[in-house]
């Protein structure tokens, strides 16, 4: 068969862009290659981080949190990915294919590249979850900052699979796992999840060794809802000793990972220390979200003028709550301030300030030449050639 028959199990056509309306942005589908020994397709997403606010379907207020406006969306591969897979490419998601029905269900030579792919746990968790499914597995870690090295590694990577596999099986795999490896969705997960967990995990979930730790990611940490689905994947009788024990040690390295990984404390008390050291008794934290910098300025007498600011209603009103101002005595109450603004734009309130910190807006900043998020498939005829 010529390697161009992969268009006849995506049902896009290799001899043409197309472009897709969804309603967090663009998605485009296209051939950088299309020959008779190899054919690749590329998914491109364009997410539009306005449209994220404009359509969110969250609990009130959320959808205007500046996080809604300035995050890494656009450029990772991300349960927006997963939702494009689903759109464009349903039939062959399901192994179906109208002109080449017998190509559905056989095993080609693919491989899939996945250029940005955020996973919380590392390379070792992207081959404990990979490898069990028969795939060769290439790694390309990216550093948070190369012109910072001492930064280190980010949580980024392109990673590159390869099998003799069916095309439905390499899409219902990313479909479940990118999410998975993310450990984050865009939407709310309710019990209709469940089922398409099911569906998609039909054939491979049940035996994988990590079931369980899929399960939970997947379903965004919901006990119920992730109990549900694993009865109905292996029976009632699949929360044995052995397996409670084995959930209960991988619930304890997830615990220990995750607190390795989130450095949110110590940054924060980096922060005041510095602040303290210059001497600063007013200072203003742009894009102060919930307040958590606030509350330890608020700790140290020192800080005699304390101002936050956020683009976000929603965001100073939980400030407000978790700082308990209304509770707060009227001389702790007047050493502080939160006002509503952008820190795009200059702004006369802010003047008389001794410093001014960023640091739960910075990281979210985009760096110039950063690229829309992108996934390719490609396929090729016989055993020697990769896709």
């Amino acid at each position: 068969m010529p390697a161009t028959d992969l268009g006849y199990l995506l049902h896009k056509n290799p001899a043409r862009a197309q472009s897709f309306e969804l309603s967090f942005g663009q998605a485009h589908v296209f051939y950088p290659e299309a020959t008779a020994e190899r054919c690749t397709a590329a998914l491109l997403l364009d997410v539009d981080p306005v449209a994220l606010v404009r359509d969110r379907k969250g609990p009130s207020g959320e959808g205007g949190a500046l996080e809604q406006y300035v995050n890494d969306r656009p450029y990772v591969a991300s349960s927006f990915m997963s939702v494009a897979l689903s759109r464009l490419f349903n039939a062959a998601l399901g192994g179906r294919s109208q002109e080449r029905p017998e190509l559905a269900q056989q095993a080609l030579p693919l491989v899939a590249r996945l250029s940005v792919l955020p996973c919380r746990g590392g390379e070792a968790f992207l081959r404990r979850i990979l490898e069990p499914l028969g795939y060769r597995v290439t790694v390309t870690p990216h550093v948070l900052d190369e012109t910072v090295p001492e930064w280190g590694q980010s949580r980024y990577f392109t990673v590159t699979l390869e099998a003799h596999t069916r095309v439905s099986e390499l899409l219902t795999h990313l479909y479940v796992l990118i999410p998975v490896f993310d450990d984050d969705k865009h939407y709310w997960v309710s019990d209709d999840e469940v089922e398409k967990l099911l569906r998609h995990g039909e054939g491979w979930l049940a035996a994988h060794p990590e079931r369980e730790f899929i399960t939970r990611r997947y379903l965004r940490h919901q006990k119920s809802l992730a109990r549900e689905a694993l009865e109905q994947l292996i029976g009632e009788g699949h929360s044995s000793t052995e397996e409670q024990e084995r959930e209960r040690v991988r619930n304890e390295q997830e615990a220990s990972l995750e607190a390795r990984l989130s450095l949110n404390d110590q940054r924060l008390r980096a922060v005041v220390d510095v602040l303290q050291a210059e001497g600063v008794s007013r200072v203003v934290d742009l894009g102060c979200g919930e307040g958590k910098l606030l509350r330890e300025l608020l700790k140290e007498r020192r800080f005699t003028d304390i101002l936050g600011m956020d683009v976000s209603w929603r965001s100073l009103e939980l400030a407000t709550e978790r700082l308990h101002l209304d509770r707060m005595s009227e001389l702790q109450r007047k050493r502080i301030q939160l006002i509503h603004g952008s820190l795009m734009y200059r702004d006369q309130r802010l003047a008389g300030y001794q410093a001014a910190t960023v640091i739960e807006v910075v990281e979210h900043l985009d760096p110039p030449g950063s690229r829309p998020s992108s996934a390719c498939c490609s396929s090729s005829p016989g055993p020697s050639a990769w896709c």
